[in-house]
């Protein structure tokens, strides 16, 4: 299983330079080879093929306008334009219905928030003994690794973040028998219930606070945003000022992704088959619960569900968004309709089981998925009924109500 392994990157100035050329050269291309294909569209001629992008490349060194391509890595360049014939080739597997459909390729920008260059195998990248990441035409830069790297890596990216901060991104082919070694020998399963109060109810009882790292950056955002508001464009001042935003947002979004790979790895190692539900994340970005929404991103806590599910041996499993688990009681199978909001406990009419909405949809999901999850997990008890005169009790001569037991 192929995975990708980051790291932060500290290049000095002359490295950043260089670095700044490659974003540049690379970018160049790319938009030349978009270009060229846009004009054939226009003009009515066939598709340009990447053989005849790659070759209007190595001309258009040899000429004055393009010599400064020579500066960076051919290996660069050529990489540029085979992200561009994924960015077609996923454009067009969303026309055919073979994924979900995005918009055509555009042009990038030199102000675009990422900026990537990648190096494969034959650009003769290396990681030196003293562990730090040498680069053609860029130097040896150092890193800060944070764990070792499971397999020579077959290729890595250089990213600049919207923040200034530089990443290296290795791809690495990971050994299915160390992973299987690595998680314990369980049989339990559960269902996940996802949502906003809190972030995960399991189906085993347990609930995970959201911890809307969003919400409680606010205030911190809001003054930076305040302060680069105030700043005239185009001048230095302003640009400080994005860059303290963009570093605060930053800081948001490694939180919440630590904390999403946390939780991840708990419950696959604890489970050997997990359910979530498919939830129309685009359907809820659009109500007033949107900023919520975004703050929780379960589609990335998903993610990283299914390719541990994957790389572990674990089961994952994902049922349809309209299967009604919110309606239907867990313990004896009834349906009886849907249920606002703001109920957050409800007495089945049923069997009059008590119930908690989020565990009990959490089994739902589980079964739905076809787990064998007991209901008893979803908090089920009996709802109180006051005993009737003549089952209980004594009367003062000291004879039991009951019939056929004498009285003490």
């Amino acid at each position: 299983m192929q995975l990708r392994y980051s790291f932060r990157l500290y290049p000095n100035g002359p490295q950043r330079a260089a670095l700044a050329r490659a974003f540049g050269c690379a970018r160049v291309v790319y938009n030349d080879g978009l270009s060229a294909r846009e004009e054939a569209r226009a003009a009515g001629l066939p598709f340009v093929p990447s053989a005849v992008l790659s070759k209007a490349l190595t001309e258009a060194k040899k000429t004055p306008e393009r010599a400064w391509l020579g500066e960076v890595s051919a290996v660069v360049l050529q990489q540029s334009l085979r992200d561009l014939d994924t960015a077609y080739r996923n454009f067009f597997d969303g026309l055919k219905g073979k994924r979900p459909r995005m918009g055509a390729p555009r042009f990038k920008s030199r102000k675009d928030n990422r900026q990537a260059i990648r190096f494969t195998a034959n650009a003769r990248w290396s990681i030196t003994m003293g562990g730090d990441l040498s680069l053609p035409k860029i130097g040896d830069m150092r890193v800060k690794w944070s764990r070792s790297l499971p397999s020579v890596p077959s290729s890595v990216t250089v990213v600049k973040d919207a923040a200034g901060r530089y990443f290296c991104s290795f791809v690495v082919e990971t050994d299915p028998g160390a992973d299987l070694a690595r998680m314990p020998e369980t049989d339990a399963v559960v269902g996940i219930d996802l949502g906003l109060t809190h972030f995960a109810v399991l189906s085993d009882g347990r609930k995970i606070d959201s911890p809307r790292f969003l919400r409680r950056a606010e205030k911190r955002l809001k003054k930076a945003q305040r302060a680069l508001s105030r700043k005239a464009k185009g001048s230095k001042n302003r640009e400080k000022a994005r860059v303290k935003v963009a570093r605060a947002h930053g800081r948001v979004a490694d939180a919440r992704r630590e904390f999403h790979h946390q939780l991840s790895t708990k419950v696959i190692r604890e489970n050997q088959a997990v359910a979530v539900e498919d939830l129309a994340v685009k359907g809820l970005a659009r109500t007033r619960m949107a900023k919520s929404v975004h703050d929780a991103e379960w589609s990335q806590f998903v993610t990283m569900l299914e390719y541990k599910a994957a790389r572990y041996g674990r089961a994952f499993h994902r049922i349809g968004r309209f299967e009604p688990t919110s309606q239907v009681c867990s313990n004896c199978g009834v349906q009886d309709g849907p249920k606002p909001l703001h109920l957050r406990e409800w007495t089945c009419g049923a069997c009059g089981a008590v119930l908690d909405r989020n565990i009990n949809a959490a089994v739902n999901v589980a079964k739905a998925a076809g787990l064998a999850v007991s209901a008893c997990r979803a908090r089920v008890r009996p709802e109180p009924v006051p005993a009737q005169r003549e089952e209980a009790g004594t009367r003062r001569d000291g004879q039991s109500t009951v019939v056929g037991i004498p009285g003490r």
